[in-house]
């Protein structure tokens, strides 16, 4: 069961924005405010480490979270998608006067038995080196 989908507004957002700047990823950050946004960058452009976790992909981009946010979300199933309106962070999306955004739900009991696996920022790095 995957952690993390995404709606088909938020998938023509990512086909644009491929179409730019290549292979994208999204970091899910623990701030406040447009902190708390899921930032989309080229990949690689946002370093991720052992205070990240990988959530698995979604569209074929790479999904991190923060690990002290994943703590309070693991048990939710995130939907990556857009609204509009200008968020104020680094986000490729930015400036195409829209911003990406989570719907969440709680997994049910059967769902949670059912999850993807996560990897620490450095397993991923790790395992995306081999």
């Amino acid at each position: 069961m995957e952690r993390v989908s995404i709606s088909d507004r938020a998938i023509e957002v990512i086909d644009k924005l491929r179409d730019r700047f290549g292979d994208l990823m999204f970091h899910q950050s623990g701030g406040c405010c447009d902190g708390s946004s899921p930032m989309c960058f080229e990949k690689g452009d946002f370093k991720v480490g052992g205070g990240d976790v990988w959530m698995g992909q979604v569209y074929g981009c790479d999904f991190f979270m923060s690990k002290d946010q994943f703590e309070y979300w693991k048990h939710t199933h995130l939907t990556l998608d857009v609204t509009e309106g200008r968020g104020s962070s680094f986000s490729l999306e930015i400036p195409m006067g829209i911003r990406f955004i989570i719907r969440s739900r709680i997994f049910t009991m059967e769902e949670l038995e059912n999850l993807d696996p996560i990897m620490t920022g450095e397993e991923y790095l790790e395992a995306d080196a081999r």
